[in-house]
């Protein structure tokens, strides 16, 4: 089995990607009993291991499972729960569903994208935060719902922005 420094494997910063990530996710794939409809599972923990997925770890789960790069392409950027780029260390998520929306979630949105610099799918070039715009959270009740990590933010109005980020920026 080719080894991924053997490979070249690079993050989009040059850097190389840990080869202990790689031997913990072998180590993963190899404990099962059977990779046979598993590829999801496979990658979600390569997600939770690496931070996103990059090339070159498709590369290696499809190598490992004795599939086309391609087909784990396929998966990859089918759902999008899984990210082909690396996260910022807040995820910041702006509920975009009806109740939302009706409420005023896209000016929220573009007051957060206007703050930060960036546009959905984005990451501040410090890292500290990365954006996304999602269909629904669940809280229907608190419209409109501003997400940063696991922590839900209910009845956001745009003066309230500031406030929230500072609490990720100490």
């Amino acid at each position: 089995m080719t080894r991924p420094r053997e490979i070249g494997v690079v993050k989009p910063e040059n850097e190389e990607l840990p080869k202990e990530k790689f031997d913990e996710l072998e180590q993963f794939i190899d404990g099962m009993k059977t990779t046979k409809g598993e590829l999801i599972a496979i990658l979600h923990k390569a997600q939770h291991i690496f931070g996103y997925i990059p090339r070159d770890v498709q590369l290696f789960v499809a190598r490992k499972l004795g599939m086309p790069g391609a087909e784990v392409y396929g998966v990859v950027s089918f759902y999008s729960y899984f990210s082909t780029q690396p996260g910022g260390k807040h995820t910041i998520s702006c509920c975009m569903g009806t109740a939302c929306y009706v409420r005023g979630a896209n000016k929220i949105l573009e007051a957060i994208k206007e703050k930060l610099g960036i546009e959905s799918n984005g990451v501040t070039e410090d890292g500290l935060f990365a954006l996304k715009d999602i269909r629904c959270v669940g809280a229907c009740g608190l419209a409109p719902v501003v997400m940063v990590d696991d922590k839900i933010y209910g009845r956001v109005k745009e003066e309230d922005i500031d406030n929230i980020l500072n609490e990720y920026r100490k």
